[in-house]
């Protein structure tokens, strides 16, 4: 009787172990994402006046999507529904605009998070380096307003000495793993770190910065290293930086880069989702440069080139992917992620407003 139950007891404890895979990610994963569906949001709605376009960030909290547009004459943010079908986007509702009440400040918007801590919702702005308007980490309550202003580091403000680049500041945010802060993410490389990303491989890092919720303040920060410029520009432009980031572990991330190259129509963006462990970096918020300086960087593996599910979308149209969130576990248990685009309000030539769905699992 008693060999009886301890095999029972013995079998239940491996049925506990092996039997019931939780559906979080793991510290230690080897992660798989796979294309599911997309959905293009027609550039023609209408929000209480305000054109729905410049999706730049989006984040996904208690059912609602938080959207955010960039347009620098009117900042705002959308709040949306989006439905979910058989693993498939069905659709996509717009439902609210929210105003940012601010004359006193140059806001680019460019990435969003919901905060549940705080009940506040989370921006970034990009600031204007050229006309000397700072880059601005900050939060809203439900009537648009600032409320509180994160400290940034002194070398990403447009005085800096260690000169941040026009349009390459403050581009990515994520909430914490841990829930006690957020990570910034810039662009493009400070001047004094090391170039833009070039075809040819380039030493051009990128630094992520830990802002403690309570104190307000960066507390740690490490360098991320961007791929080269993916093809070659037909005309006279080319980028590669960092646009969105999620910490789905202590110290590890999936992060976005957005490279496009002019003159390509709709085949000059080039989207790739890395897995980056920072576990092992070394904090540089207190290294002046970067180029100067022997560093251990955050390593990165790629999950997922884009380009290897053009020809599931639209038109084989991959357009210019700047935001990423957690959506809901799909049926399978799994976690899902939405991607978006900004089109740019087709101010470039014709873009899209597009939503990729993901599924993220664990080999």
């Amino acid at each position: 009787m008693n060999n009886f139950f301890f095999r029972i007891s013995l079998i239940l404890i491996l049925l506990s172990i092996f039997g019931c895979k939780s559906a979080e990610i793991t510290s230690n994963e080897n992660l798989k994402v796979t294309f599911l569906s997309e959905y293009i949001l027609p550039d023609d709605i209408f929000v209480n006046n305000t054109q729905v376009g410049g999706l730049s960030g989006i984040d996904f909290y208690d059912g609602t999507y938080y959207l955010v547009c960039d347009d620098s004459n009117n900042p705002r943010i959308y709040e949306a529904s989006i439905t979910l079908d058989n693993n498939q986007i069905s659709k996509v509702n717009v439902d609210k605009v929210l105003l940012i009440n601010d004359t006193s400040d140059f806001l680019d918007l460019e990435s969003i998070r919901f905060d549940s801590q705080s009940n506040k919702i989370l921006l970034t702005s990009e600031g204007h380096i050229n006309k000397k308007k700072d880059p601005l980490f900050f939060d809203i309550n439900e009537t648009g307003d600032i409320k509180d202003r994160f400290e940034i580091p002194e070398s990403f403000k447009a005085n800096s000495l260690q000169k941040p680049r026009h349009n390459g500041t403050l581009e990515g945010l994520c909430i914490e793993f841990k829930k006690k802060g957020y990570w910034l993410g810039m662009e493009l490389p400070l001047e004094v770190d090391g170039p833009e990303p070039q075809l040819e491989i380039t030493k051009s890092p990128v630094r992520i910065t830990f802002i403690n919720s309570e104190t307000k303040k960066p507390e740690k920060q490490f360098g991320y290293y961007l791929d080269p410029i993916a093809k070659k520009p037909l005309s006279n432009f080319s980028v590669n930086g960092l646009t969105d980031l999620l910490e789905y572990a202590e110290n590890k991330f999936l992060v976005l880069e957005r490279s496009y190259s002019s003159g390509l129509g709709n085949q000059g963006n080039t989207i790739k989702l890395f897995k980056v462990d920072a576990s092992k970096a070394t904090n540089t918020l207190k290294i002046n440069s970067l180029a100067n300086t022997d560093f251990t960087s955050a390593k990165k593996e790629l999950l997922l080139n884009f380009e290897s599910i053009r020809d599931k979308l639209k038109d084989s149209s991959i357009d210019n992917i700047e935001g990423i969130t957690f959506g809901p576990k799909l049926p399978n248990g799994h976690k899902s992620l939405i991607v978006i685009s900004d089109n740019n309000f087709n101010t470039q030539g014709k873009q899209l407003n597009q939503f990729i769905l993901l599924e993220l699992t664990e080999d």
